[in-house]
């Protein structure tokens, strides 16, 4: 004889169903559609909230579906690491420079994957590994990538450390990078986070303006010149765009 079903969890997977399409939702217009009391449906999307479910726009006050929730639905499947590898490896074997997976972690990126270049100078990264956002090419692809209010809410909570002559220390400066970056749908870290090192970016997306992810090629920068940087930028938004796909088809 099947259970009842118990009704919190059901009404919580109701208000998650009002998200369908990207939507971002006040909590009045929650409550509307779910058919419950707005104190009723405001503790339950408080823990959906804490549980990473949920997220809350900064600016605008408005609710979205959180990366926790994309995350484990990809999980289900394969998994993000596992969906990305075989494009990791096409992309190695495109450019012959370290490549790498790396998601956003609050102010940060951190490194999930690495595919190692088979070039006897190679570039020290680890997966788990975090680096700042302001000046790797990563991190200000995931910016451009996102809603602009929630990408300025994260940029005014910077620290804009100068870790070389070349990084980008103020927050002006750095939304006009992630503006060009829109346009152009690719980043770059000319000797920004270290000197001599070089790094291409692109955004990986289930739905636009939620990046879940960027992969990069980074190299030395003597060997990642103006000519091959536009080369490798075309190779990185070409495997990106595969990589969006699937997660869309998977999704």
């Amino acid at each position: 004889m099947p259970q009842p079903a118990i009704q919190s969890v059901v009404r919580a997977i109701s208000i998650l169903r009002c998200f369908e399409g990207d939507a971002h939702l006040s909590l009045a217009e929650i409550s509307c559609m779910v058919g419950l009391h707005k104190s009723t449906a405001a503790g339950i999307i408080n823990t959906l909230k804490a549980e990473g479910f949920l997220e809350q726009d900064p600016v605008t006050s408005k609710l979205r579906l959180g990366l926790e929730l994309f995350s484990l639905a990809v999980q289900a499947r394969r998994g993000i690491v596992d969906i990305c590898d075989p494009f990791l490896n096409e992309l190695l074997s495109l450019t012959n420079e370290t490549v790498n997976l790396a998601v956003l972690d609050k102010n940060e990126i951190v490194y999930i994957a690495k595919k190692e270049s088979t070039h006897s100078i190679r570039i020290s990264t680890n997966v788990g590994k975090h680096l700042p956002l302001h000046c790797t090419a990563i991190g200000k692809s995931i910016l451009a990538c996102m809603h602009r209010p929630s990408a300025e809410a994260i940029i005014d909570n910077l620290e804009f450390r100068p870790y070389t002559e070349h990084t980008i220390t103020d927050k002006t400066r750095l939304i006009n990078e992630i503006d060009r970056v829109m346009l152009e749908g690719v980043a770059y870290d000319h000797q920004e986070f270290q000197i001599g090192v070089s790094c291409v970016a692109a955004p990986l997306y289930y739905q636009k303006f939620n990046p879940i992810a960027a992969i990069s090629v980074s190299g030395p920068s003597f060997r990642i010149d103006d000519a091959k940087r536009k080369k490798i930028a075309a190779v990185v938004m070409e495997i990106a765009a595969k990589i969006c796909h699937e997660l869309a088809r998977v999704g």
